[in-house]
C-alpha cells in the first residue's frame, strides 16, 4: 500500500512539553502554559488506578502497565512508519504479542484509510485550555477524521470509552482553532489483546463538545 499525503500546516514545528507526577503541560508558541488533554480527562481515574495497584500488587501492577505500555507504543510506531510509506516499517520488531496486534489493523489501515494529513501532531487550543498530540489526521473511508490507536486487554463498549471521543473531540477543536480546517468524523480504533477483530468506533465531534467543556472546566476547577 502507498499512501497519498496531504500535510496541513501549521504555524509552528512543535510544542515544548514538561511532564511531572501531576501530569503533562504544553507551552503555546505565546508562552501559555496548557494542560495535556490526556492529564485532563485522566485526573478521574488517578484514584481507581491506585486502588488497583494496592490490589494487585505493585510487582503485578507494574508487569501489567509495562506490557500495556510497551505494546501500545511499538504499534503505534509500526502504523505510524507504514502510513509515511517506510519500506522498513517494523524496523527489527519481533515480539509476537506486537506483530498479532499490527496485524489486525494493517488490513483496516489498507482497506478504509488515505489521503494522510498529519500523524503524531502537536495542537493546542487556548480556548479549551488544552493541549496533546493527535495520532492520525486522515481520510476514513473517504472522509477527513480524527483518528486515535488505542490498545486494550479485553473489549471494550461504547460507554467505556468517553474520554476517548472527548480527547478526538479535542483534537479536532484545537485543529479548528489554529487552521480553521473543520473535521467532524471522529474514530477509534481499538486493537484488543489475542482478538483478531479490532474494534472501530465512530463519532460524531458535535456530540462531545458539550461534555469535553464539562470535564475541562470541572478539571480546573478541581485541580488548578
Amino acid at each position: 500500500m502507498n499512501f497519498n499525503h496531504d500535510p496541513i500546516d501549521l504555524p509552528y514545528e512543535d510544542l515544548v512539553a514538561e511532564t511531572t507526577p501531576k501530569g503533562r503541560t504544553y507551552f503555546t508558541p505565546s508562552g501559555n502554559a496548557l494542560k495535556s488533554i490526556t492529564t485532563v480527562l485522566g485526573a478521574k481515574k488517578k484514584e481507581a488506578l491506585l486502588e488497583w495497584r494496592k490490589r494487585v500488587g505493585e510487582e503485578e501492577a507494574n508487569r501489567i502497565s509495562r506490557h500495556a505500555t510497551t505494546r501500545g507504543s511499538a504499534v503505534h510506531n509500526i502504523a505510524e512508519r507504514y502510513l509515511n510509506n517506510e519500506e522498513n516499517y517494523l524496523n527489527g520488531e519481533s515480539m509476537p504479542h506486537v506483530l498479532f496486534s499490527w496485524k489486525t489493523i494493517r488490513k483496516i489501515l489498507d482497506e478504509r484509510v488515505n489521503n494522510i494529513r498529519s500523524q503524531e501532531t502537536p495542537l493546542y487550543s487556548d480556548t479549551l485550555r488544552v493541549a496533546g498530540r493527535v495520532d492520525l489526521i486522515a481520510d476514513f473511508d473517504n472522509e477527513p477524521a480524527i483518528i486515535d490507536f488505542k490498545t486494550s486487554s479485553r473489549r471494550k463498549s461504547r460507554d467505556d470509552i468517553h474520554t476517548y471521543f472527548m480527547q478526538a473531540c479535542a483534537y479536532s477543536f484545537m485543529l479548528q482553532e489554529l487552521t480553521e480546517i473543520e473535521i467532524e468524523k471522529l474514530v477509534i480504533l481499538m486493537v484488543v489483546d489475542n482478538d483478531p477483530n479490532p474494534i472501530i468506533f465512530e463519532e460524531k465531534r458535535e456530540d462531545w463538545i458539550d461534555p469535553l467543556i464539562a470535564e475541562i472546566t470541572e478539571y480546573y476547577e478541581k485541580y488548578c
